[in-house]
């Protein structure tokens, strides 16, 4: 949901990278219907595994309880949210931490000065 909240604010400006320390096959089911609701499309997106130069190339690393499992490279700017895991709730939780996550991703567009 982030990565769909970040492609649909920023635009071009930023280049989005989405990836998970244990990613699923699929996109939550639910999560699709909650960004659907707002006019977000993340049925393309395809979940894949984080490794490092999915860190190495980014300008701001945002996770989401990776912990541990997450490269760290030194001068990147990190960022863990924490955040109810969408995972098997019903569709009002996940409303909720979309909209969280809008929020979270307005107030880092801001902070990165992306226009």
């Amino acid at each position: 949901m982030a990565a769909g909240w970040l492609r649909h604010l920023a635009g071009d400006a930023v280049e989005v990278r989405s990836a998970g320390s244990a990613p699923k096959d699929q996109i939550n089911p639910v999560a699709v219907e909650a960004m659907r609701e707002v006019g977000i499309d993340i049925t393309g997106n395809v979940p894949h595994l984080l490794d490092t130069e999915d860190v190495r190339a980014g300008d701001a690393v945002i996770t989401m309880g990776c912990g541990d499992a997450c490269p760290i490279f030194p001068g990147k700017r990190y960022e863990d949210w924490d955040l109810p895991d969408p995972a098997g709730q019903s569709i009002e939780v996940v409303r909720q931490v979309r909209d969280e996550i809008r929020g979270r991703v307005e107030k880092l567009i801001g902070e990165l000065q992306v226009s």
